[in-house]
């Protein structure tokens, strides 16, 4: 069978994801696109980049596609600028496709627009580095999407917004104390999305990058006293990202295997490749 064919929506205009290659060495789009070939090795995976004016158009049709994704953003969706309405024209394009459709972050939130609910900025304020404590909802544990997660766990997490009202399509799996949609499936038209509030993706090297871009946010918003504070959150997070386990930080920080061993951190997007992505693309003789 042929490989899988994928493609990676950048929920960033040019200049944010610029700004993140620049602490990380890679684009947003172009680090999930590294996680979807190591999950599904041989998969070749294409970028757009629907955020920028004039961006060329995917290199296939939506519907040659085995799976689409899309990654986290700076924006806010409910600004509704060009470089927001274009995704959200792109997510309803999708659903239409058919196609398994997954999001992490802004991903959800662009799919919940979609799909007819709304965004807003979180009244309990931002999670920052971890999401914790998110446990399974009852539809949760039995979903596939969470297929070998327990049933509350600790993930990376970067976001101010929030589900606000939910769409008719969606059933929530998992939430916590500061967000109650921390994941959700949306049915909508022809289209199955599943998503994550959290950043399945990121290793740790990313939210050490995360929190460095972050530092006037973080000491503004009282997560870190001063400059120095936030030294301290980065090194222990690229510490966390080394090659060397460190367990000192580890216990400083209550971490378990679940959030620092990087294949059960990617638990959701390898349910999705496995439970929807492969499937679909052996219905087509692919994958």
């Amino acid at each position: 069978m042929a490989a899988l064919h994928l493609l990676v929506v950048e929920g960033n205009v040019a200049a944010q994801a610029a700004r993140v290659a620049a602490m990380t060495g890679t684009t947003p789009a172009a680090g999930y696109a590294a996680v979807l070939r190591a999950l599904a090795p041989g998969a070749a995976v294409d970028i757009v980049t629907p955020a920028d004016p004039g961006a060329a158009e995917a290199p296939a049709a939506l519907a040659d596609y085995d799976g689409i994704a899309i990654t986290g953003s700076a924006l806010n969706v409910y600004d509704l600028t060009p470089p927001i309405t274009a995704q959200i024209a792109l997510a309803r394009a999708v659903f239409a496709a058919g196609v398994p459709f997954f999001g992490s972050c802004w991903g959800l939130q662009v799919a919940t627009v979609a799909a007819g609910g709304s965004v807003r900025p979180n009244p309990r304020g931002r999670e920052v580095a971890l999401a914790r404590n998110v446990w399974l909802t009852a539809e949760g544990r039995a979903h596939p999407l969470h297929a070998g997660r327990p049933a509350a766990f600790d993930v990376p997490a970067i976001h101010l917004d929030e589900v606000e009202t939910r769409p008719p399509g969606m059933v929530v799996t998992a939430g916590n104390a500061v967000s109650a949609v921390q994941a959700a499936e949306i049915r909508f038209g022809n289209g199955l999305f599943w998503g994550v509030q959290y950043h399945p993706e990121y290793d740790f090297s990313d939210l050490a990058a995360m929190l460095a871009r972050y530092r006037p946010i973080l000491i503004a918003e009282g997560f870190a006293r001063d400059d120095a504070a936030v030294d301290a959150l980065v090194a222990d997070m690229t510490a966390l990202g080394g090659d060397s386990p460190r367990r000192d930080i580890a216990w400083r920080w209550g971490l378990g295997a679940v959030v620092l061993e990087r294949a059960a951190r990617r638990t959701e997007i390898a349910n999705w490749l496995s439970a929807q992505v492969r499937p679909f693309a052996a219905r087509r003789g692919r994958g």
